[in-house]
C-alpha cells in the first residue's frame, strides 16, 4: 500500500489537550460558553449593521463581513470539540481532518486581509478625509473583499494539497483539540520539508506583507492625528482606530506565540496560542469593537429595542 492510500485510509484520534474526565469536563463547559458568547456576539454585529443604515459604510462593511468570518471560524472547530470532550469516540476521519484544515487556513488568512483592508480604510478616512467617499466607493470595497476571499481560498488549498502528500504511519493520536497545521506535520513520518518551506514562504506573503502594511498605514495615521489642532478632534480620530487596533494586536500576538519558531520545536504546549487565535480572538472582537463605539452601541441599543418591542 502506497503512503498516499495509507493516509487516506486512516482516521485521526483528537485526544484534546487532557484526558482526564475531569479536566475535559472544565474544558466542553469552558469552550461550549465560549462558543455561545462568540456566537451571539458576531451575530448581534452582523445584524446591527445591516439593520441600520447609518453604519452602511465601508468601515462597518468590513467590520461585518469580519464577524461572518470568525462565525464561520468557530464553528470550523469548537462544535467537533465540544463531541469529542463529551464522547469515548474521539475520531475524526482523514477526509474530515484536512476539511477542518482547510477551513481553518482560509478563515484565518481571512480574517488577516480584512484587518489589513480596514487599516487601509482608517488611513483614507483620517489621512485623505475629502477624497474619502470616492476613494471607498462601493465597487472598490467589493473588489477588495473579493480578492480577500480569492487569495484566503488558494493559501488553505495549497497547503491542503500539500498536507495530502504527506504520509502517516506511526501514532495518529492528535493530543490537541482540532487538526491544526503543526500539529499534523510533526506526526508525519515521511519528509515534510517542501510543506515547511511553502508554509514560511507563502506566510510571509499571506501574514507579513499585510502586517507591514498595516504599520505604516497607521505610522501615516498617527502623523496625521499628531497634526490636528484640536484636542477633543485628535481624540476622536483616534478612537476610530482604536478598536482596530486592538484587534490587530490580539491577533497577531496569537499568531506569532504559535508560528514565529522552527516546527522542530512545536509542542502541545504551543496549542495553548493555538486556541487563542482560534477561540478567544473571535470571542473578544464583537467586544473590542462595540466597547467605545458609540455608533455601534446606538445600533446595538435600537436593534435591542426592536426586537422587544416586537416580543410585547
Amino acid at each position: 500500500m502506497d503512503g498516499g492510500n495509507q493516509s487516506e485510509g486512516s482516521e485521526f484520534l483528537l485526544l484534546g489537550m487532557s484526558e482526564s474526565p475531569e479536566q475535559q469536563r472544565i474544558l466542553f463547559w469552558m469552550f461550549l460558553s465560549m462558543y455561545l458568547v462568540t456566537v451571539l456576539g458576531n451575530v448581534l454585529i452582523i445584524l446591527a449593521i445591516s439593520s441600520d443604515s447609518r453604519l452602511h459604510t465601508p468601515m462597518y462593511f468590513f467590520l461585518a463581513n469580519l464577524s461572518f468570518t470568525d462565525l464561520f471560524f468557530v464553528t470550523n472547530t469548537i462544535p467537533k470539540m465540544l463531541v469529542n470532550l463529551q464522547s469515548q469516540d474521539k475520531a475524526i476521519s482523514y477526509a474530515g481532518c484536512l476539511t477542518q484544515l482547510y477551513f481553518l487556513l482560509s478563515l484565518v488568512t481571512l480574517d488577516n486581509l480584512i484587518l489589513a483592508v480596514m487599516a487601509y480604510d482608517r488611513y483614507v478616512a483620517i489621512c485623505c478625509p475629502l477624497h474619502y467617499v470616492t476613494a471607498m466607493s462601493p465597487r472598490l470595497c467589493i473588489l477588495l473583499l473579493s480578492l480577500c476571499w480569492v487569495f484566503s481560498v488558494l493559501y488553505g488549498l495549497i497547503h491542503t494539497l500539500l498536507m495530502t502528500r504527506v504520509t502517516f504511519c506511526g501514532s495518529r493520536k492528535i493530543h490537541y483539540l482540532f487538526c491544526e497545521m503543526y500539529i499534523l506535520l510533526r506526526l508525519a513520518c515521511s519528509n515534510v520539508q517542501i510543506n515547511h518551506t511553502v508554509l514560511i514562504a507563502t506566510g510571509c506573503f499571506i501574514f507579513l506583507i499585510p502586517f507591514g502594511f498595516m504599520i505604516i498605514s497607521y505610522v501615516l495615521i498617527v502623523r496625521a492625528i499628531l497634526r490636528i489642532p484640536s484636542v477633543s478632534k485628535k481624540y476622536k480620530a483616534f478612537s476610530t482606530c482604536a478598536s482596530h487596533l486592538g484587534v490587530v494586536s490580539l491577533f497577531y500576538g496569537t499568531l506569532c506565540m504559535v508560528y514565529l519558531k522552527p516546527l522542530h520545536t512545536y509542542s502541545v504546549k504551543d496549542s495553548v496560542g493555538t486556541v487563542m487565535y482560534a477561540v478567544v480572538t473571535p470571542m473578544m472582537n464583537p467586544f473590542i469593537y462595540s466597547l467605545r463605539n458609540k455608533d455601534m452601541h446606538g445600533a446595538l441599543g435600537r436593534l435591542l429595542d426592536k426586537h422587544f418591542q416586537r416580543l410585547t
